[in-house]
C-alpha cells in the first residue's frame, strides 16, 4: 500500500467528534516528519465524502486555512456539527477532541 492509500486509510479511522493532527497521522503512517506530505494526500482526497480529512489539523488544533473542501468555515462547520469542542482563539481543544490513534 502506497503512503497517500495509507493516510487515507488512517483517517478514516478517526472517530466523529475527535481530530487528529498531521504529524499524529504521519507518525502512524511510518513517515514520523512527514506532516506536509499527509496534508498533499489530503488535499488529494479522492473520496472526500468518505475520508474525513476535516478531522486533521496542525498540532495545536489549528484548522487548514486552505481545506481543500470548502475552505476553513467548511472545515469548522463540519467539526462543530460532529461536536469537537473550540477554544476561544478558534482552536479545536486538543485536550478534549485528540485522537491518540487506538
Amino acid at each position: 500500500m502506497g503512503f497517500y492509500q495509507t493516510v487515507y486509510e488512517i483517517v478514516g479511522r478517526i472517530p466523529k467528534g475527535k481530530v487528529a493532527s498531521y504529524g499524529l497521522v504521519a507518525c502512524l503512517a511510518g513517515k514520523p516528519g512527514a506532516s506536509r506530505a499527509v496534508g498533499n494526500a489530503l488535499h488529494q482526497n479522492p473520496l472526500s465524502g468518505l475520508i474525513p480529512c476535516h478531522r486533521v489539523v496542525n498540532h495545536s488544533g489549528r484548522l487548514a486555512p486552505s481545506f481543500a473542501f470548502g475552505g476553513e468555515q467548511m472545515q469548522r462547520k463540519l467539526l462543530l456539527k460532529e461536536g469537537v469542542v473550540f477554544t476561544k482563539d478558534g482552536f479545536v481543544d486538543m485536550k478534549t477532541c485528540a485522537w491518540d490513534g487506538t
